[in-house]
This record gives C-alpha cells, structure tokens and sequence, in this order.
C-alpha cells in the first residue's frame, strides 16, 4: 500500500486558526476568503459557484487526478463521524435527506471500518450541546447537510478514488495536550480504513501481446460507476462485501 499525506490543504486559514478553537469558523477560509471545500467543479451544479477556483483548488486537483488514488479521507474537525457521498443534491436543495450514489454499499462499508475501529465514534453520540446524533458514526452528506463544491464528491466523480470526510472530534482546534489522545483514538481506525483498499477486485488488462492497456474501463454490473486501469495496466475497484 502506498500512501500519500497532506498536511493541510489550507495553510493561510492555518495560519489564522488558533490553538483551543471549539466551534468558531477563523481558519476555514483562505486568504481570499474562499471555502476550499466548497470551491471544487460541482457535478450537479456546475455553475452555482459564485467564486472563482482557488489556486490551491486547482492544485490539489491536479494532483489527485495525476496518480492512481484508491480511497482517500478528508480529515476535518467540528463533529466525530464518517460522512461519505453524496455530499450534494441533485435537485438543489437545502432539505436533509440521503442523495445515494451508485456505490453507496461500499462508502457505507468503509465509514462503518473507520468508525467502528474508533472507540466511541461508532456509538453516534451527539457534542456537547448538540442534539441527534449519527446511527454507527457515520452518514451520507447530504443527509446531513447538502455540500456543492465539495472535494468528496469531486473525487467520486473525476477520478478512480473513492473519498470519504471523517470529522475527527468536537473541537475545530484541538489543545496541543490532547493531540497524543486524537492520535491514540484515530490510529486503529485510520489502519482500518487503509485496510478497505483490499476490498473488492483488482488486477491488470494486458493486450494479446500481454503489453499493458492504461485507461481500460472496469465496470461492475448492477453499480452505474466505472474506473480504470492506470498506465501499467493495473486497476483497483473497490467493493462492499
């Protein structure tokens, strides 16, 4: 397995952000004061943006389109849960109900891995001062509230990776001295998830001379969503069990 991180896909709203925040929105935005998370080509919206892409949009973008990413997570804070797609409505709308895509059995599958490999995500509680909760720690995003722009959808959509969004804990900002608990709390549920990359089919498409085919489409009958095989041949189709 190879795996790829990247610290922060926002440095400047970093920069701004401080230590201890709990709920606050200081560090979410760039330096133009743009949402990277809402900044992404929507696929169902393609001109609802109101904003032009940000540099660091379009890098990010092409960076994820430029290797042959599996299954990636989006690491945010504010909640503690697994969201995965759809994170937009196909109809536009603000209203909370689940906008399934085609693999929504193996997005379910991979949210379930992480959040129950976390000591207490999987229990769905609620933050402090808040109300509801989520059955097993995860949901769709747009079931929780509808996200156009967003980088999960993106990755389903333009490229062969599938992405989910894992709020990692209630505090946007967590105290330096809790960090080594975040960790302790996430590490097996970040393994989990690495692990959910060897679910499903994977192999290589080769022509009659046994030379490799790059870009050769896989497709699953019954799930409306295809990827393809990577320059040496090889593809990876992740599956729900």
């Amino acid at each position: 397995v190879r795996i790829h991180l990247m610290p922060t896909m926002n440095p400047d709203g970093y920069a701004r952000a401080h230590e201890g925040d709990k709920q606050s929105v200081v560090g979410r935005y760039n330096a133009h004061h743009i949402d990277l998370n809402r900044n992404f080509p929507d696929h169902f919206h393609p001109r609802q943006s109101k904003h032009p892409v940000q540099k660091e949009t379009l890098i990010v973008g092409d960076w994820i389109r430029s290797l042959p990413f599996v299954l990636s997570a989006n690491l945010h804070n504010g909640d503690l849960l697994a969201n995965y797609p759809y994170d937009d409505h196909k109809a536009n709308s603000h209203a909370h109900y689940k906008e399934k895509c085609p693999d929504d059995a193996t997005f379910i599958q991979v949210s379930k891995a992480y959040s129950f490999a976390h000591p207490t995500m999987h229990l769905g509680l609620p933050c402090p001062g808040e109300s509801g909760g989520f059955k097993d720690g995860i949901t769709n995003g747009a079931a929780w509230y509808s996200v156009a722009g967003g980088m999960q959808d993106y990755n389903y959509f333009h490229t062969d990776c599938f992405e989910i969004t894992i709020e990692m804990g209630c505090t946007k900002f967590p105290l330096a001295s809790k960090l080594h608990q975040h960790w302790v709390n996430h590490r097996p549920a970040l393994l989990a998830l690495i692990e959910q990359v060897h679910v499903g089919v994977k192999g290589f498409v080769s022509d009659i001379d046994g030379e490799p085919v790059p870009d050769a489409t896989i497709s699953v009958v019954g799930i409306d969503h295809d990827v393809h095989s990577h320059t040496a041949g090889d593809y990876y189709r992740l599956l729900s069990r």
